[in-house]
Order: C-alpha cells, then structure tokens, then sequence
C-alpha cells in the first residue's frame, strides 16, 4: 500500500541527508541473549524491529538505549547492568555492545563491554536524550503495585500537569474519537502515582475507567519526544486497534520529522509494518542456533515467519505481490502438482532476496525454501531469476502485446478494443510498476484481477521448456526435504 502523507514527507526530508545531525547508524551485540556480533543497521528515522517471541528485539532497544549518555543532569542515563544483570542463572562475560553513531558530518564508533565482571567504557559515550518506554509492561491502573489502596480509599486529586492543546489533539486522532481535555493526575494519597484522566463529551473517566488502548497512548503522549533524542519503544502495538495503530506511527513520523529525532520501535503488527518503508522493516530471523538480520522485509513475509499455522511443503519467496500471481500462474498452468504443494509469500527488497538466498544456499531454512529474484535483478547466489530477463510487468505486457492481447478480453468481459488501447496506453508510462493499475483504471476492473488475467495468458503462450528450471528446482527442493 502507498505510504501516508506523514510518512512519506518524512522520508522526503530524511533523502535530502541534510538532517539529523544526531543518529544511531548500526549496533552489535556479542554474547549477549544469543547474539554473535550481527549487524543491525538503522537507516530511517523510524525503524520497527520483528521477530518472535524471544528472537531479540527487546536486546536490540535496550542495548541503543545504552549506546549513549544523558545530555545533561536531568536526562536518564541508562546502563547495561539495568538491562543485563549478573543473576544466579545468567552468566555475562566477555560481552560487549558495539554502535556506530553519526553526529554533524562524522562518523565514529564506540563500544561498551564487560570483559569479566565490570562494565567498562560507559563514561566515553556520546551525549545524547534517550526515552525507553516499554509498553508490553504497561498494566491498567487497576492492577499496578500500590493503585488498589488509591482506588479502595476516599481520596481528592492533590495537583495535575494538563495536556497541551496539541497532546490531545494527537490523543483525539490517534484513538479517532474526539477528547475535550485530558490530564496525569496526583491523589492526596499517594503523590507519586499519576493517574490519566480524560475528558470526553463533557464526561470525566480516570485511568481506573480507561481502555488499556487510551491508557497506553496517553501516557506514551506524556513522554515529550526530545529534539534530536533517540525514542525506544517496545512493542508499540499494546492494547491498540488497528485503525489507532497506523495513525500512532504516522504522528511520530510528524514528530520525527519536526524535532530531527529518531525512533527504533519493536512489534508484531503487519499494521505497523505497512505504515513504514521497506529502508525501516528489519527482520531477526532465526535459522537453527543463528540469528540472521533481514532488512526490508515485506508484512507478509514478517508474518509468515511468525505464524504457527501449517504451511504447505515448499515456501517460494519472491519480491512482491506481483510476481507472486504470475509465478502462481506458471505453476498453476505447467505444474499443477507442484502449485498445490507451495505457498508463495513476498519478501520485500531485492537485496532481502540476496540474503535469503545465501540462507538457502547455506541450507538453514527448516524447511523447503526456493527464493526468486525478478528477471531485471543479477545472479546471486542461492536464488532464482523469474523468466524475461526484465521486471515481471514488463515481460508479462510485452508478450501479450505481441499477440495482440490473446484473449484477455474475454477473460475480463470487457470489449477487445478498450483493452488493446487501455494496456497499450499503460506502457507509455516509464515506470512499469504503474502499468497495471492504469490499465485497470480504464477498464473499470481490479488490478488484481486484470493483472491475475494477463499472467493466465501469458503463462498459456509460453512453452514449458521456457520455465521448466524453475518447476525442476522447485522439485527438487521438496524432494530433498527439511534441513531441520
């Protein structure tokens, strides 16, 4: 789906590489939760962090969060022994936290590290503000450690620190109901719980009241993010809907853009994943005892990998949505037994499929694997080529106009000479991608099923020697059997 004007005036202004003049580049881990000294490379002012339960994601954010050191007495400063505590059960030695950091026009490393029992190197970080916010360890107010006796005891509200007018016009969009007022509130009871306390429609409810949802962006709003700073927040989907989802991300990426800061978030959401750039999706992917860092995953590829269901015996990787309905039409037409034994899930950017590949060639995907590059992409290892030697569109349309457009009027009732002008008049465009929605705007149809139809025709023209490398790879891929 297209990126929201939020967005994607914020990777305008991000592509000019005026800005910014405080950023975290990558960061490394060692032997720490599993780590081996893989790369994470941060290269949007938002970047979302997927993976499993216990792939690593919380690891990434708490170690950014110690990378640096506050800018001033009132920031926090956090430490890796917060984090990574030495427990009766955790021996940590030898570990170290290495991050590339790009302040003004330079770029430096640094590192901190715990050679045998004390952490050295935290006194030499840069300075910088740093807001960790975990919103999976957000309870509703009923249930935190010392709330009951507030809530079980006569009580009146001792002070307030009121919401801004913004803050609750951020409230109002992000929720998508509208809030007169809101506020944190103390009680005479107890002067260092705060309490949220809404106002809508001229009615007061207090956190004891609230949805988990309007709880957790109230006090996420609270948090001010700082101009320059560096926002860690863990799993930023909590007790949001998906409407409250997006719009969430799109109000930090208008925050991101006006205060120049940058901000790493963990999720599971394709909600939250949709809303950003494939230059802001990283993927930690575990294959056996190894993490492996795949950037610019696609939501379906992220959600396929987390997914608990049964899948069918071979996964066919390939770059997007469109070259997943031809490659399924190939099959469907020239290997009907081979199609009902795969799934076909897009992974994203081209050089995720270079990655992936070298895990195929490694043979660490637990099971049957084959991943496919489009035909305009070069060799590499471990991968594929689609058939043409150019972009799945390109190919497909240029075939077919060759034969007049076969008989994909027929397959999509509509008149032969509106589709011979309307297809025609597509490939004027020089951006290919846009070729099928165009086609179909004109021919009143669904791009997915114009374009559905067209790699019917195409795969029926085409001989089966032209394709059969890919039906004997993908034989024998399944023939083969798990890694595992």
């Amino acid at each position: 789906m297209a990126l929201s004007n939020e967005v994607r005036r914020l990777e305008t202004k991000w592509q000019t590489g005026n800005n910014w003049p405080k950023f975290l580049e990558w960061l490394e881990i060692k032997d720490i939760r599993g780590w081996k000294e893989q790369r994470i490379p941060f290269n949007f002012p938002i970047v979302a962090i997927v993976g499993e339960n216990g792939s690593g994601k919380s690891t990434v954010l708490q170690s950014a969060a110690c990378a640096y050191q506050g800018d001033d007495a009132v920031d926090i400063t956090w430490f890796p022994s917060e984090f990574f505590p030495e427990t009766a059960w955790d021996s940590l030695q030898d570990v170290r936290i290495r991050y590339g950091y790009k302040e003004g026009n330079s770029h430096t490393d640094g590192s901190i590290r715990k050679p045998t029992t004390r952490w050295l190197g935290q006194p030499d970080r840069r300075k910088r503000r740093v807001i960790y916010i975990d919103l999976s360890r957000l309870q509703p107010v009923g249930t935190r450690v010392g709330y009951a006796r507030i809530a079980k005891n006569k009580h009146l509200e001792a002070s307030s620190k009121p919401f801004t007018d913004s803050q609750v016009s951020r409230l109002s969009q992000i929720m998508g109901r509208e809030y007169d007022n809101a506020k944190m509130a103390l009680s005479d009871l107890d002067e260092t719980r705060e309490i949220p306390v809404l106002s809508k429609l001229g009615n007061h409810y207090s956190g004891f009241h609230q949805g988990s949802g309007e709880t957790t962006v109230a006090e996420l709003l609270m948090a001010q993010l700082p101009q320059y700073g560096l926002v860690l927040i863990d799993e930023i989907e909590s007790s949001l809907h998906p409407r409250a989802q997006r719009r969430l991300i799109r109000d930090l990426a208008t925050a991101a853009r006006d205060r120049e800061c940058q901000i790493v978030i963990s999720t599971h959401s394709p909600y939250v994943l949709e809303e950003l750039p494939l230059s802001a999706r990283i993927y930690i992917l575990e294959t056996g005892n190894r993490k492996e860092i795949a950037s610019g995953v696609s939501p379906q590829f992220a959600m396929t990998k987390m997914d608990d269901e049964n899948h069918p015996e071979c996964e066919l990787y390939v770059e997007d949505e469109r070259a997943a309905v031809w490659l399924g039409e190939i099959l469907s037409f020239h290997a009907k037994d081979v199609f009902i034994r795969c799934s076909r899930i897009p992974y994203g950017a081209a050089n995720l499929g270079v990655a992936l590949g070298q895990i195929v060639s490694a043979k660490r995907f637990p099971r049957p694997t084959v991943v496919f590059l489009d035909g305009d992409q070069g060799d590499a290892v471990g991968c594929l080529l689609l058939p043409g030697g150019d972009a799945p569109e390109r190919v497909v349309f240029e075939a077919l106009a060759g034969q007049n457009w076969r008989n994909l009027w027929t397959r999509i009732s509509r008149d032969v000479a509106d589709v011979t002008d309307a297809c025609q008049r597509a490939m004027t465009f020089s951006d290919h991608h846009a070729w099928v929605k165009h086609a179909a705007n004109q021919l009143m149809c669904g791009s997915d099923v114009l374009w559905q139809a067209m790699c019917s025709e195409w795969a029926e023209l085409t001989p089966q020697a032209d394709v059969q490398n890919i039906i004997d790879a993908i034989s024998e891929a399944i023939a083969e059997g798990p890694n595992a």
